[in-house]
């Protein structure tokens, strides 16, 4: 093996070892992100259901538990949003940065393919295998494209259902307040 070729390949495994780290990096920051927030969440469920079972049991008669129930309710539903909107924006996030650092080693994948495509045209039969490898590129540009379209919509049909949701909690609230007021 020639010095070229092996500095080549050291160059190679070291992209790949940066890529590596970095795509690590970025799932464990995500994964912590997504541990702090189970954990605030869970002590907050824990001390609502605390504060909710001392009113439960507070209750002197049917009226004030029928109260109760419309009061303790929507709260509930306006953390399970939050949360659900914070674990979103976490995923999107990561997401991002995970896209971002792929797309950026596929760009760089791809313009040094296209490059020694060139030097594969000048050897004998170079050509066809050039075509070929072309046509591959194309293929997986295309597929690329394709991923990131899917991956868009997929976010925007996420962002879309937790718009609705929050809108119906809050329709539901604004409809249940003034009963909770009698």
């Amino acid at each position: 093996m020639s010095t070229p070729n092996f500095e080549q390949l050291v160059a190679a495994q070291k992209t790949n070892a940066e890529l590596a780290s970095t795509l690590l990096r970025a799932t464990f920051n995500g994964i912590e992100r997504l541990s702090a927030l189970n954990l605030a969440a869970s002590r907050d469920f824990l001390n609502a259901t605390v504060a909710n079972v001392q009113q439960v049991l507070a209750a002197k008669n049917p009226g004030d538990l029928a109260k109760l129930n419309v009061n303790l309710t929507q709260p509930g539903v306006e953390k399970w949003l939050d949360y659900s909107r914070n674990v979103y924006d976490l995923l999107t996030s990561v997401q991002k940065e995970v896209a971002s650092t792929v797309q950026g080693q596929y760009t760089e994948f791809s313009r040094s393919a296209t490059a020694n495509l060139d030097r594969t045209k000048a050897a004998p039969g170079g050509d066809v295998f050039a075509a070929v490898v072309k046509s591959v590129l194309d293929a997986s540009n295309r597929t690329f494209e394709q991923a990131n379209a899917f991956a868009k919509q997929a976010a925007s049909i996420a962002e879309a259902n937790i718009q609705a949701a929050t809108a119906t909690a809050k329709a539901a609230a604004s409809t249940k307040q003034p009963a909770a007021k009698k």
